[in-house]
């Protein structure tokens, strides 16, 4: 049925095919980027609309109000905290005495800072300060790694303050 000269056809046809493909996307990238040669910073694009944002950018905008984490504690909600606490629950547990990837988190409110028996601390919470105060613990909760350089804690952060205030509150109410 094929014989080798209908093969050979057919595979050739493949190839032209191919080349035809790529010479044209390689036309189409030169004609696309002809203007840019040597101008690593321009605009790659056709054309730019001016949004005025380059003017803006010399002044300066006007910062969120620094919330204080001592008002925002007081009105805290434990049982909002309590479902905050999903996100930790992967690493930490709220039994006294069971560790896990993290130490247990029962009790932690008002606790001496790496004081948990039976977990090994990488040591660089000392710099936090002394006790696990709500304050402290907000701190370190809203970027644990820029608080702490070198903690084996992989969480993120927890970037609303109300957020943090809510999990620090029902925290404090496991140890009566």
């Amino acid at each position: 049925m094929f014989d080798t000269m209908t093969l050979t056809k057919i595979v050739g046809s493949l190839c032209g095919m191919l080349l035809v493909f790529l010479l044209g996307n390689w036309a189409a990238d030169v004609i696309y980027h002809v203007g840019d040669a040597g101008h690593g910073d321009e605009h790659s694009q056709a054309y730019t609309i001016d949004t005025g944002a380059e003017e803006d950018s010399g002044e300066e905008e006007e910062a969120a109000p620094e919330v204080d984490f001592a008002e925002v504690y007081a009105s805290a909600d434990a049982g909002a905290g309590e479902k905050l606490f999903r996100a930790c629950r992967a690493c930490h547990k709220i039994e006294p005495g069971a560790n896990a990837t993290g130490p247990t988190l029962y009790g932690v409110v008002g606790r001496d800072i790496d004081t948990v028996d039976g977990f090994n601390y990488s040591g660089a919470l000392e710099q936090i300060g002394e006790v696990w105060t709500p304050e402290n613990l907000s701190h370190f909760l809203e970027n644990p790694k820029a608080a702490a350089p070198g903690t084996k804690m992989t969480y993120n952060g927890m970037g609303d303050v109300e957020d943090r205030a809510n999990l620090i509150a029902w925290l404090d109410t496991l140890d009566d």
